[in-house]
């Protein structure tokens, strides 16, 4: 009987010493566990760690390329309104040099001797020449017979040469016996029919240097100028005039 109790204690002592090792070993699985869950959770922290430092990496550097970018876009803009600001500089001083050119060109042109008509005779005065002529004659039309004998007198000597000077001397010795310098006047009607003796106005100069005559009392002479003029432009309306004139003088 004791034989008996000892074998059955001797079983449950083996049984209950299973048990422990059974439970160790599955403690011991449990910690493996725990331990390769560790070691995995850890794993995926240092994964999402390191996603998360590239794509904070990835991001700044994204920024600073687009920092870049824009940086690059303002240099051009930059750029782009220097040229442009060039450019229209340049523009604006071909315009200027274009619209210097033809205003030379205009100032050449305007100052090149063009065709003039006065008294019938046709030639070529320079704007200047015949805007002298103009105001002396305008000076004589306003009454203003001593300076208008000045002007005709300074025109003679400025433009020695000119196609107005029968036309001026005609003037000048007008304006002459409007101030009574009669024999000043005598001259000019002289040199003027000497210079164009078929002038337009050839036959009112002779009949004014017979007024001349008649106005310093030298009849004779007078009477001889106007003979003259009856002869040399008998159809003039000066000679029909002159033969009025010559009818009283008589």
């Amino acid at each position: 009987m004791m034989r008996g109790l000892t074998l059955r204690g001797a079983v449950l002592a083996a049984a209950l010493l299973c048990a422990s090792l059974g439970a160790q070993a599955a403690l011991f699985e449990d910690d493996e566990a725990r331990r390769a869950i560790l070691d995995l959770r850890q794993r995926v922290e240092t994964m999402r760690q390191q996603a998360e430092q590239r794509q904070s990496e990835e991001s700044a550097q994204l920024r600073r390329s687009l920092l870049d970018l824009q940086n690059q876009i303002e240099q051009m803009r930059g750029d782009m309104a220097r040229l442009t600001g060039q450019n229209e500089q340049l523009t604006k001083t071909v315009t200027d040099l274009q619209q210097r050119q033809t205003d030379t060109d205009t100032r050449a042109k305007s100052n090149e001797p063009s065709k003039v008509a006065v008294d019938g005779r046709e030639f070529n005065a320079d704007p200047k020449e015949k805007a002298d002529f103009d105001a002396a004659l305008g000076i004589f039309r306003a009454g203003q017979f001593a300076q208008a004998q000045t002007a005709f007198a300074d025109f003679v000597k400025r433009y020695p040469q000119s196609g107005y000077n029968a036309s001026a001397l005609f003037w000048l010795g007008n304006a002459q016996y409007a101030t009574r310098n009669y024999n000043e006047a005598i001259a000019n009607f002289r040199s003027m029919l000497s210079l164009a003796p078929d002038h337009a106005k050839a036959p009112e100069a002779v009949l004014s240097i017979a007024n001349c005559q008649i106005e310093l009392k030298d009849t004779k002479a007078a009477r001889r100028t106007l003979e003259d003029l009856t002869k040399a432009y008998p159809q003039s309306e000066a000679a029909q005039a002159g033969r009025e004139r010559l009818s009283r003088l008589r």
